[in-house]
């Protein structure tokens, strides 16, 4: 079986021109995971939309700052540079906020959630 050839990504470089919506590019999949890459220049989630995924996240900013809301929780959390979070599937969540100055990148990892 033939492989891929192996690539360098630049996460943090050579980032798409700011847009209506969030830039948000797959960087490697399989059958049970999805690693993106997710440029935000500004972007906030509408009032009242909510995320409610199927899979498992874990979501790191690496350049900029966002701001999350999970559904139930009164406290918002801001992730700058390095910081991380873990949504397990159906964690009802939305972006209240990215910085407005400089690009929010963010990494995700998305996991299949497995019947048992």
């Amino acid at each position: 079986m033939r492989r891929p050839p192996l690539e360098i990504n630049r996460l943090v470089e050579e980032l798409p021109e700011p847009a209506a919506d969030e830039a948000v590019q797959v960087i490697w999949q399989t059958p049970n995971m999805r690693v993106e890459r997710i440029v935000s220049y500004g972007h906030a989630s509408e009032d009242g939309v909510w995320y409610d995924q199927s899979d498992d996240e874990w979501v790191m900013v690496l350049t900029g700052e966002g701001v999350l809301e999970i559904d139930g929780d009164p406290q918002q959390r801001t992730l700058g540079p390095g910081a991380a979070i873990s949504l397990p599937a159906h964690t009802r969540h939305r972006v209240v906020s990215t910085a407005a100055d400089e690009p929010t990148v963010w990494l995700a990892i998305h996991t299949a959630v497995k019947q048992v």
